[in-house]
């Protein structure tokens, strides 16, 4: 984003301040719960272990405890996953502000049930709890980055886009703070910990009627011309907007009604659109982030720090992902969508390939774990300066009104069973091919990147319905070639037997 972006930004301080809103209350969200339970391991198992020696006289089988624990952990992916698909019937039917202000009613709910569940001497709390936040964080996490692009003008579209990348970092660095013995993760204050979610939740709750529904939204869903010219004053301030509400009356007379998810599956001109976010959904749960950030202590472990170092190393992992994610926001308008996705993905790869022989050598050389470390930064600062962000703003910026909210449930879905499965997969492959498991993730990093390169047109600074004309020249190429060759057969062409 360049000087003339960025005082463009400046001179929408309400635009700006929901994009705040937003934010507090969707992707950190996700970043925070998936930091945040790492650190209640130990007290959330003592706690079980003391309820059933309580309840039974007896102390809980060791099976049964990481039974009990893994469900825990994995019923936040069953709740996701439940979520995910029912967002995109709730959007089409109250809107995205409707929608989040209800999933702040379920998470208040979680982190309430999660809160009290010492008091109440019962684990079962912390799994209902766990369910309603896993709900409701799958539809924030899907309606936030939907919603700050609708209510950003073209120029600040990328920038908007990329926030919900760096809230997703910052919710990650407050789980990981707010975990520390010294905050909360300790034996007295864990069950705080479980449920400090909730005070997110209540800011937006509070804050974000005070703000309109996004302009396309009420143009293009509800027919409310009045509406829509009223938002976009409130966000951008006074003018006219003409530019920008003929746009939305473009894609009004190219759009029908809103496609379901099979409609849009089977819809011939989003083909390549369903492609690239294929694409974007498994190479981001095979790009390795998750898996270092799920098993940071023991990627570290492996790497050959002690347990004491670990905590501290961790949270500057995810610092250096948050200050990428920021600098992502600040040129994503100036280099574009495609380059920082092939780019990242290509670096990300080769940074891979030079962390399996680091790790392979750590024994041979004393200042080889470092090396490792400094290359685990590098992959993270990688992750955040290109596909976190970029991702984020091509995903949205593909489909066109009618065909969003069912796309980024099909994203979703893709998303939930990808992390559930390399979860219980990944610590298998560890156990079997060490580090070389990493080279499974280079492999498909290269993949991806060469893929990205050929078949994704650029996006920035083009309104939706001129990157939906892109998509059609291209989805419907074969056919344009076709037609034309045709219409050239019944022509009558003169020649001469040379």
């Amino acid at each position: 984003m360049g000087s003339s972006s960025l005082w463009d930004l400046v001179q929408h301080p309400r635009l700006l301040l929901m994009m705040l809103v937003l934010g507090i209350g969707g992707s950190l969200q996700a970043g925070f719960q998936g930091s945040m339970i790492t650190y209640t391991s130990v007290h959330v198992k003592t706690f079980i272990n003391e309820s059933w020696l309580e309840r039974s006289g007896m102390p809980v089988h060791p099976e049964s405890l990481t039974l009990f624990w893994a469900s825990i952990v994995s019923i936040f992916s069953l709740g996701g996953l439940l979520g995910t698909m029912a967002s995109g019937y709730f959007t089409t039917k109250f809107g995205k502000k409707k929608c989040l202000l209800g999933t702040n009613l379920i998470m208040l709910s979680g982190a309430v049930i999660m809160g009290f569940s010492k008091v109440a001497n019962s684990f079962e709390l912390i799994l209902a709890g766990r369910f309603l936040c896993g709900i409701s964080t799958s539809i924030c996490v899907l309606l936030h980055p939907q919603y700050v692009g609708e209510i950003s003008p073209k120029k600040l579209r990328g920038f908007a886009n990329s926030t919900a990348s760096i809230f997703w970092s910052l919710g990650k660095v407050l789980g990981q703070v707010m975990g520390q013995r010294e905050f909360l993760g300790n034996a007295s204050l864990w069950p705080l910990l479980l449920a400090s979610h909730g005070v997110t939740a209540l800011l937006q709750l509070l804050t974000l009627p005070f703000f309109p529904e996004s302009p396309p939204h009420l143009f293009l869903s509800k027919g409310d011309e009045e509406g829509c010219r009223k938002a976009m004053k409130t966000l951008w301030g006074r003018g006219p907007h003409q530019v920008e509400l003929d746009d939305l009356r473009k894609q009004q007379s190219a759009l029908w009604s809103t496609k379901s998810v099979l409609e849009v599956m089977k819809d011939p001109a989003l083909r390549r659109q369903l492609y690239i976010l294929f694409l974007l959904a498994v190479t981001l749960q095979l790009t390795g982030i998750h898996t270092i950030y799920s098993y940071t202590f023991e990627v570290l472990q492996t790497v050959g720090f002690d347990d004491d170092h670990i905590p501290a190393l961790s949270l500057g992992i995810s610092l250096s992902e948050l200050l990428s994610a920021v600098f992502c926001s600040v040129v994503i308008e100036r280099f574009g969508r495609r380059v920082l996705l092939w780019g990242g993905y290509g670096l990300m790869a080769t940074v891979l390939a030079a962390v399996t022989l680091t790790i392979s050598l750590q024994h041979s050389f004393s200042w080889m774990p470092y090396c490792s470390l400094a290359l685990i930064f590098c992959f993270v600062i990688c992750f955040g300066a290109g596909p976190a962000g970029a991702g984020a703003s091509v995903r949205m910026e593909i489909f066109d009104q009618s065909s969003r909210s069912s796309s980024y449930v099909i994203s979703g879905v893709l998303n939930w069973i990808g992390f559930f499965s390399i979860g219980m997969v990944f610590p298998f492959v560890v156990e079997r091919i060490h580090q070389f498991s990493f080279l499974i993730f280079m492999g498909t990093l290269y993949v991806s990147a060469i893929v990205i390169y050929f078949i994704l047109p650029e996006t920035k600074g083009k309104s939706i319905l001129e990157i939906r004309e892109e998509f059609d020249k291209l989805n419907f190429k074969k056919k344009q070639a076709l037609g034309s060759e045709t219409s050239f057969a019944g022509d009558p062409v003169l020649c001469t037997k040379l």
